[in-house]
């Protein structure tokens, strides 16, 4: 990620707390202008002052609620018509306590619109915008939950393994492009999602839950290095690399004419 240029503009969404704030203070230290999304117009508007103040930079504040159609078409057309855009930052997203099973499908249902069909819709966008404009910058914040199946909330693992799904299609359409696409998989960041969930914080084990200021600056070293998936906690990359080169591996055999040996 270069740095940026007087005009470059970042949009966040969910950018009133926790890693969007932080991605905002980050970026702004790097020159760029900035769109905050977020439900909280109070939160927002101090945020935008205190980095005006401190880093000199332009910042719009747009209050959204992204799970409302009506919000999400205002963000869409703020990306379509504001040409300095150069980075979406998909970071809005929330989770749910306790078991699919046991969990409301209610807030369910939220969760899926505000961790799935927001981010597809802005990326959709982004990535059609910065195509044409031949530069620009999408982050992806998805989850190492994307890659568990089995423990934790599946709805909501399954929103974040979308997120990863999405982001390496996307990162492959957009290869020649000049548009970079990363995906950041943190593990139990320190933020207000688990109060908001209703699973207290204090039952994650220390040695497991990073802070995020942590997590935001290594998720940005690895924008900067290219990755196209980044893992803040992951200190044996290789794990990761010996993982995805064994789900390639497959990709020649999972459709075949005929079924495997072992069913015959």
């Amino acid at each position: 990620m270069a740095i940026a240029s007087t005009s470059d503009l970042a949009l966040i969404t969910g950018a009133s707390g926790g890693i969007g704030a932080t991605y905002a203070k980050r970026l702004a230290a790097r020159g760029y202008d900035l769109i905050l999304v977020a439900r909280d117009q109070t939160r927002l508007e101090a945020l935008a002052a205190s980095l005006i103040q401190q880093y000199g930079v332009q910042v719009k504040v747009l209050r959204a609620d992204l799970t409302h159609a009506d919000d999400l078409q205002r963000i869409e057309d703020e990306i379509i018509n504001n040409q300095h855009i150069t980075l979406l930052l998909n970071n809005a997203g929330m989770s749910v306590a306790g078991e699919f099973l046991s969990a409301d499908i209610e807030r369910i249902n939220t969760m899926l619109a505000l961790n799935i069909l927001a981010p597809t819709r802005l990326a959709h966008i982004a990535g059609q915008a910065f195509k044409a404009r031949g530069k620009g910058t999408i982050i992806n914040i998805a989850s190492v939950l994307s890659l568990i199946h089995e423990n934790f909330n599946g709805a909501y693992n399954a929103t974040k393994s979308y997120v990863l799904t999405l982001t390496r299609a996307m990162q492959r359409e957009l290869a020649e492009s000049g548009v970079q696409v990363q995906a950041v998989l943190p593990g139990a960041t320190r933020t207000e999602i688990f109060d908001r969930s209703g699973t207290p914080i204090n039952q994650i084990p220390a040695e497991m839950l990073m802070d995020v200021d942590e997590m935001v600056d290594a998720a940005l070293v690895g924008l900067e290095a290219g990755e196209a998936v980044t893992l803040p906690a992951l200190e044996d990359l290789a794990l990761w690399q010996e993982y995805d080169r064994a789900r390639g591996a497959m990709l020649p055999f999972l459709s075949r004419n005929q079924s495997a040996s072992r069913y015959r």
